[in-house]
């Protein structure tokens, strides 16, 4: 089984770890946790029988896939202090894969940093991988072989859905469904406050909420349908749900959450500057 060695043990790496560990394809025993704060690193490794590692540099050298879940301002410290173990390793003719999550940071710009071509994915996963329900989109350099892509796809797909694309995608891919979970549970919020205003209690209200959107998200994907053509199932000439999406037209619903879709791919572009 391959090495994984997770830079970073926050909730995004450690949710594709909990995703790798059931997927099959490795176990606790394959797993290396290491982080600036040790003792956090532990208790990721704890949690899936893991192990840790407790330098950068060590992880570097033991790791056949290297995961950086770490924020994009530190991520140059990081891949300069790694850069003499892996160019070590690819001279040896054995190079590890570099998975990088940090929002805006392109593979040439993570190759240029590590100061040599190493095979270098990036990814743009999202908080629902917690639960295996997540939208994991990633792009490959050329460096990296089909074997080790094919490995990856089973790693990832421990988490939720793995889905390749264009790297040129990946900045608007973070801002759709890496910042995309945020929008909707703010759309989730505000829907049970409604309900609430409308005399039903709280929980129950916030429960009726999340099922409603989860049945909804279900329906665009298990029947093929443009989200138009559910609307139209929906809304009845002069009924309820015309006269709550006249309210949400007037206030330009759907032009405000393109807007923020827009306002989160401009900042990833900005973070990888």
């Amino acid at each position: 089984m391959s090495n994984i060695v997770c830079i970073g043990s926050g909730n995004m790496g450690f949710a594709l770890m909990k995703g790798a560990s059931g997927s099959g394809t490795v176990n606790g025993a394959n797993i290396y946790f290491t982080d600036a704060d040790i003792e956090k690193a532990k208790s990721a490794s704890v949690s899936l029988n893991a192990n840790i590692v407790k330098t950068n540099t060590e992880a570097a050298e033991k790791g056949d896939f290297i995961f950086l879940a770490i924020k994009p301002q530190i991520l140059a410290q990081v891949l300069a202090e790694i850069a003499p173990a892996a160019q070590k390793r690819l001279s040896g003719g054995n190079p590890p894969v570099f998975v990088s999550m940090a929002a805006g940071w392109s593979i040439d710009k993570i190759q240029t940093t590590l100061g040599a071509k190493l095979p270098v994915v990036r990814t743009m996963p999202n908080t629902p991988s917690l639960i295996g329900k997540g939208t994991i989109i990633y792009a490959v350099s050329p460096e990296v072989s089909e074997k080790n892509i094919k490995t990856l796809e089973k790693i990832l797909g421990g988490a939720g859905i793995a889905d390749k694309l264009e790297e040129k995608y990946l900045d608007a891919v973070t801002g759709l469904s890496g910042s995309g979970p945020a929008f909707g549970y703010l759309f989730i919020d505000a829907l049970a406050e409604g309900g609430v205003k409308a005399g039903i209690p709280k929980d129950k209200a916030l429960q009726y909420a999340a099922q409603t959107v989860l049945g909804a998200a279900a329906m665009i994907q298990e029947t093929g349908k443009q989200p138009q053509e559910l609307i139209d199932m929906v809304t009845s000439p002069g009924g309820t749900t015309l006269a709550g999406l006249s309210v949400l037209k007037d206030c330009a619903f759907k032009e405000t959450v393109i807007k923020a879709v827009e306002a989160a791919w401009k900042r990833a572009v900005e973070l990888g500057n």
